[in-house]
């Protein structure tokens, strides 16, 4: 009986590779890339706090996870969250603000915020931390 965490499958079927010249290649890495990186699979539009609450914590924690591997994304995404999540098909109320957080904190935040009334401070609907962590 294995040990394994994960059951391992003994055959695994033959791969075929396509000679691709060096164009090709890139243009295939390009758009895999491009697809493996969206934050959604087609445009959102999130039109209450209920659907924010509901579908926005699983956007950011794919937006978190990209700006740990991704320089130019988290650069753009820190000097403008909503507008970013905007070019990536992720539109939310104006009401809803969000902050990215970095300073005292060891890891980055997402703080999504929800404006009542001009007058009135902000109250936090959730915010979000990429924390790993590893069990046996």
């Amino acid at each position: 009986m294995s040990r394994a965490l994960v059951p391992v499958i003994s055959r695994l079927p033959m791969v075929v590779r396509q000679r691709l010249d060096p164009k090709e290649r890139a243009e295939k890495l390009r758009a895999s890339e491009a697809q493996d990186f969206d934050l959604v699979r087609h445009e959102t539009h999130l039109r209450n706090r209920s659907q924010v609450e509901r579908f926005l914590p699983d956007i950011l924690g794919r937006a978190l996870a990209r700006i740990w591997i991704d320089q130019t994304f988290r650069l753009r995404f820190s000097t403008d969250p909503k507008g970013t999540l905007a070019d990536y098909g992720v539109h939310l109320p104006d009401a809803i603000t969000i902050d990215f957080v970095t300073e005292g904190t060891i890891r980055p935040q997402v703080v999504v915020y929800e404006r009542m009334a001009p007058n009135v401070p902000p109250r936090r609907l959730l915010y979000l931390q990429l924390v790993m962590m590893a069990g046996k």
